[in-house]
């Protein structure tokens, strides 16, 4: 999918760009401020360092990776175009805004108390999601977002998979700041299952296969598929080739 769009002013397609980014900002701040941050976790990115400074100097998390995200963003619309800027504006806006209005109604308790594992799954769930409805709309949520659809537009490696490549770097500032061996293991888990609902959002799921047979008896064969299957085919005449 390309990642520089075209959305008239006010068109439908405009429209349902921002619809994507709101839904797709609000439900990755319910991943982090609910399940995430809680439980010190730094799933990478952006938001994996603002947690860690959230933690360590009580700096607001939203703002933190707001302050993170300009330059970045920057990049972006040199590499990705002014179009793209945008609406990747508007995202890294409004996940910093919902994060810091829902940690203030939340604060630093999760969802699910006593169950670490558990949060990181459900949080890696609804971050995926949300990452995944703001691809659709052909924009990101700024921070290491922009580096891996930098990345895809010149390797056309999934999303998803590039996002796991870039945060797992970062994981080991949260190994680092809090001495605890088991926080990369669940910022690890969280980054997996993002990536793998990015995947499952952006690219969706692809279920056609392809299978050859080969047969002197192509009419039989032919019959049962059309007639029987009620499936369509190619009949290809080849010859074989042996050394």
């Amino acid at each position: 999918m390309g990642f520089v769009s075209k959305e008239k002013f006010l068109s439908k397609s405009w429209f349902r760009a921002i619809a994507l980014i709101i839904a797709g900002s609000f439900i990755m701040a319910a991943g982090y401020v609910y399940f995430i941050s809680p439980y010190k976790i730094a799933p990478g990115g952006v938001y994996g360092i603002a947690i860690v400074l959230h933690h360590v100097f009580g700096f607001p998390t939203g703002i933190t990776a707001l302050i993170i995200d300009i330059p970045l963003t920057i990049l972006g619309i040199k590499i990705l175009g002014p179009r793209f800027g945008w609406k990747t504006i508007l995202g890294f806006i409004s996940l910093a805004l919902f994060v810091d209005l829902l940690s203030y109604f939340q604060g630093d308790i999760p969802l699910v108390e006593g169950d670490a594992l558990l949060s990181a799954i459900f949080g890696g769930v609804l971050i995926g999601v949300g990452l995944g409805l703001i691809f659709k709309s052909k924009a990101t949520s700024g921070g290491s977002d922009i580096i891996a659809m930098i990345l895809r537009k010149y390797t056309q490696l999934p999303v998803g998979k590039l996002i796991i490549y870039v945060d797992s770097v970062i994981v080991l500032v949260g190994l680092v700041a809090f001495k605890d061996w088991k926080i990369p293991l669940y910022s690890w888990i969280v980054i997996y299952i993002i990536g793998n609902v990015v995947d499952l959002i952006v690219e969706g799921t692809n279920y056609d296969k392809s299978l050859f047979i080969i047969s002197d008896k192509y009419e039989e064969i032919k019959n049962k598929i059309l007639n029987d299957l009620q499936r369509g085919g190619t009949l290809l005449d080849g010859k074989g080739m042996y050394g």
